[in-house]
């Protein structure tokens, strides 16, 4: 049942790409995937391309997948390994939400960061404390980091 779901979203996603972001498998393996995201422009994370590991589970839908960043990222909601804290990827998870729509809500997180629920507490509290070096040091990253090297 998971393959088939997987299948399916994979001929969505070629069939209606969502803006800014594409993923698929990684060889023959439907249940590891790769994607990128294209760092929005009205975010500190312009110009970026930041390219994500993306692991089914066997009991995809009913389990969220696993998404981690492969390329370096400063944001509250990210940590050095990569991994993300948003709630649809963990309590919030449905089997009606799609990988499609998972990644539109990574990209829409990097340009609402939410400093409530950090992963990074340092990083969330010179987002509300000091917005603008936030913005400097995440645009630094993203010129080190992600210009375009695929990891």
């Amino acid at each position: 049942m998971a393959a088939r779901r997987i299948s399916k979203e994979l001929t969505d996603l070629k069939n209606d790409p969502p803006a800014n972001c594409s993923a698929g498998p990684v060889g023959d393996d439907m249940f590891t995937w790769e994607g990128v995201i294209f760092g929005p422009s009205d975010s500190p994370y312009t110009g970026g391309i930041f390219n994500l590991s993306i692991q089914f589970p066997v009991d995809y839908p009913f389990k969220p997948p696993r998404i981690m960043f492969t390329t370096k990222i400063y944001h509250p909601n990210i940590n050095t390994q990569g991994f993300i804290c948003l709630d649809i990827l963990k309590q919030n998870w449905s089997p009606a939400l799609t990988i499609s729509k998972v990644l539109l809500s990574i990209l829409s997180m990097l340009t609402d960061p939410n400093p409530n629920d950090p992963l990074m507490p340092d990083i969330a509290n010179q987002y509300v404390k000091n917005r603008a070096e936030y913005e400097i040091t995440a645009r630094d990253w993203t010129q080190l980091y992600a210009q375009g090297i695929i990891d």
